[in-house]
């Protein structure tokens, strides 16, 4: 079978948007209403990789952006708090 059978017969894998996040909020939830009148709630996490090179050890904090829309949001904005740990699951 040449090359281009074998291509034509591949097929595609179904892409997946998900992504999970295990952090500890960096300040309070801030919600507000949409002119349509949903909640909406924005927050940001940290999440810090820690490793060992070379004896030293080193990490490095990056900080997701989170939105939640609806009765998620009013959740949030509810329970909540800057400092507490979270796990997000969600799409990019």
């Amino acid at each position: 079978m040449g090359i281009s059978n074998r291509l034509k017969r591949r097929k595609i894998m179904a892409s997946l948007n998900q992504c999970n996040f295990i952090g500890n909020l960096g300040k309070d939830p801030e919600m507000r209403t949409m002119t349509n009148g949903k909640a909406v709630t924005n927050f940001s996490i940290a999440v810090t990789e820690k490793w060992t090179s070379n004896g030293e050890k080193k990490e490095r904090t990056e900080w997701v952006r989170v939105t939640a829309y609806d009765k998620l949001a009013e959740v949030c904005a509810k329970y909540l708090t800057k400092g507490k740990p979270v796990f997000i699951s969600g799409k990019m």
